[in-house]
């Protein structure tokens, strides 16, 4: 890979300190006091079954040294390249790059290139739309979707087209076993509301080598519905399903079930059954604040209404037991042989039974077990208030990677699976004011197929960045 266009972080300078430390100690240093970074859990849960389990746990690559470009803020020996930027020329020429970059996924492609399919967040009010192109576009009134960069074996950025246009609010989404990206959107609205000519809140199927393979086609037996994030068991094709909503009534978490399963490219559009989860005697998963606390005996109940033709998923009947519910949740991927998902937030205040400030869980479909595995603050040591995390993926080091989606300065932090955070990349691009400074949040962090890039957005203003340096194996 050539020089990258960030500068190496060598140079001796006061920092933000990544090195273990205690929870208030490195909060501190890291300015995620205000963000509420705190967490009790056994990592070790995570990786059970993973490659990231056979690696040694370490503990962060040091302090973050200030960019001098007011990028990107990286450990000594790590250097980031600008891949690209809201409000460039596409290099397909079909329109500027549009705005707030959010879920990612990278995927391996002839001749060493690397397809990174990137979704974006854009609702009617954004100010860079997704360009409409034919064959690609679901309702051109629509300005969310998807663009593609496909990367040579260097690095270097080949190409960078749009992927699919006409969606709204696409917010994450998750890779299927066959190496596309499924973008879900992150709305309900429905046709003649901000002036949709269709309804929306689907999930779409997009192929980053070649888009016009996969078109624009809403999977509608997926539901419709606030969709967040997606996990498929390799094994068998079931879909896992995230539902964020942060108002009650609040989110379901759904498995959908194909009628052709792994059935590869299109084979989602066959359709299936969509269910939601209920975890008996748990009507609210904030409820649940000790990590480790277990549920066997999961059930799913099929959705009476997955089109939410006149009431919201959420808002249907699914009968005299009810369903399990949840504040804001957001992350989802397969890990070894178990589902996990995060729920970013809970607010007593917002109905939810109980406040925290991030729950990981695990789901494992041959016992039927849910397990509470990480529980981010409030905890003894931090008691402000604040939002972590949102996307989070398992890192080829050895851990975990998670974006931050709070206050004050934004971060991507690891996770060890000791339990130690440390700071791996701070959002040094200032969109307020000196007075009042604001930094935009951090998603879709994403590792190349080798393992030796981790490539992640910085929502606002939109930029996608690869990091490289000395990854600890």
């Amino acid at each position: 890979m050539p020089e990258l266009d960030g500068p190496s972080t060598d140079a001796p300078t006061e920092a933000v300190d990544g090195s273990p430390a205690s929870r208030r100690q490195l909060l501190a240093r890291t300015g995620a006091l205000g963000a509420g970074i705190a967490f009790t859990g056994a990592l070790s849960e995570l990786f059970a079954g993973t490659a990231a389990a056979q690696e040694p746990a370490h503990s962060g690559y040091g302090p973050l040294i200030p960019d001098p470009k007011r990028l990107l803020d990286l450990p000594k020996g790590f250097r980031y390249r600008v891949l690209s930027r809201e409000g460039d020329a596409l290099r397909s020429g079909e329109g500027l790059v549009p705005s707030n970059h959010d879920g990612m996924a990278a995927f391996a492609g002839r001749h060493g290139r690397v397809h990174l399919v990137r979704n974006h967040e854009n609702r009617v009010t954004a100010k860079a739309p997704v360009p409409t192109v034919k064959g690609l576009t679901y309702d051109p009134t629509g300005k969310g979707g998807c663009t593609s960069l496909t990367l040579d074996r260097d690095g270097d950025v080949l190409a960078e087209r749009v992927a699919i246009a006409g969606t709204a609010v696409n917010c994450a989404g998750g890779p299927t076993p066959w190496g596309t990206w499924l973008t879900c959107e992150e709305t309900e609205d429905k046709a003649g509301t901000n002036g949709y000519t269709k309804d929306h809140g689907f999930v779409f199927e997009v192929d980053g080598a070649d888009p016009h393979r996969t078109g624009a086609v809403p999977l509608t037996a997926m539901g419709r519905f606030q969709h967040e994030a997606i996990a498929v068991d390799p094994r068998n094709g079931i879909v896992y399903e995230t539902e964020d909503a942060f108002l009650k009534p609040f989110g379901l978490f759904y498995r959908f079930l194909p009628n052709r399963p792994l059935g590869g490219v299109g084979s989602l559009r066959a359709g299936g059954r969509l269910q939601a989860m209920r975890v008996p005697g748990v009507p609210d998963l904030s409820s649940i604040q000790e990590p480790g606390a277990c549920f066997d005996g999961v059930e799913w109940v099929d959705v009476p209404d997955p089109s939410a033709a006149q009431t919201p998923v959420r808002l249907q009947d699914f009968g005299r037991k009810g369903i399990t519910h949840a504040q804001k949740l957001e992350g989802c991927y397969w890990g070894g042989r178990c589902v996990y998902f995060v729920s970013s937030f809970a607010h007593a205040g917002d109905g939810s039974a109980a406040t925290h400030f991030g729950q990981i869980w695990r789901y494992d479909p041959a016992a039927r077990r849910l397990t509470l595995v990480i529980v981010f603050g409030p905890d003894t040591d931090v008691q402000l208030p604040g939002e972590s995390p949102d996307n989070i993926c398992l890192a080829p080091s050895g851990g975990l990677m998670v974006c931050e989606d709070g206050n004050g300065a934004q971060h991507v932090y690891g996770v060890t699976r000791g339990g130690e955070v440390y700071a791996m990349a701070r959002n040094a691009q200032n969109i307020g004011s000196e007075a009042a400074p604001e930094w935009g949040e951090f998603a879709g962090v994403t590792f190349s197929p080798d393992g030796r890039t981790m490539y992640v957005n910085c929502y606002t203003p939109g930029t996608t960045f690869a990091v490289r340096g000395p990854w600890k194996r």
